[in-house]
């Protein structure tokens, strides 16, 4: 287990470069249900923020159950995130996360009555890292096989 404020550095920086995530919610009928959301403050503190619909399916679900995961991967990096989502209603909040990308699901701006926020505040960590990017990956991978010994990475637990 890692220290908190060295994971959630840790955290941070692995996530930074990310501008989606995969949110996990349980639906209605308790299936685990995963889709995508554009990560709208880029500053982790252990906390992210989404906008979205307020008659969409995920604030329905979250008001049943605030219990979610948010999910990162990419060709090196993989961050998965446990916590608490709660709907959020803040106008300033709101306009200081707005950008022109938004506008692309809501096109009456940040005025929209059914625009409202979600905030998911993380409580644990899991990531797995290659250092050094995709050639780095390949390489580990293919040192693995002719070695026979253990891909190469960093892997880290992170009580937030």
């Amino acid at each position: 287990m890692t220290d908190t404020t060295e994971g959630v550095t840790k955290v941070a920086e692995l996530i930074k470069g990310f501008r989606f995530a995969m949110l996990t919610s349980r639906s209605a009928e308790a299936k685990l249900v995963s889709r995508p959301f554009t990560v709208q403050d880029v500053e982790f503190d252990g906390d992210l923020w989404f906008i979205l619909a307020r008659d969409s399916h995920e604030i329905a679900e979250i008001t049943a159950d605030p219990v979610v995961n948010v999910s990162f991967s990419s060709n090196d990096t993989w961050v998965s995130l446990s916590g608490l989502a709660e709907q959020v209603d803040d106008d300033a909040k709101l306009k200081e996360l707005w950008n022109p990308a938004v506008e692309a699901w809501f096109p009456d701006g940040p005025q929209d009555p059914n625009i409202t926020l979600l905030k998911f505040v993380s409580d644990s960590a899991e990531y797995w890292d290659t250092p050094g990017g995709r050639v780095a990956t390949i390489f580990s991978l293919v040192k693995s096989k002719v070695t026979g010994t253990p891909m190469e990475g960093d892997n880290g637990k992170v009580e937030l």
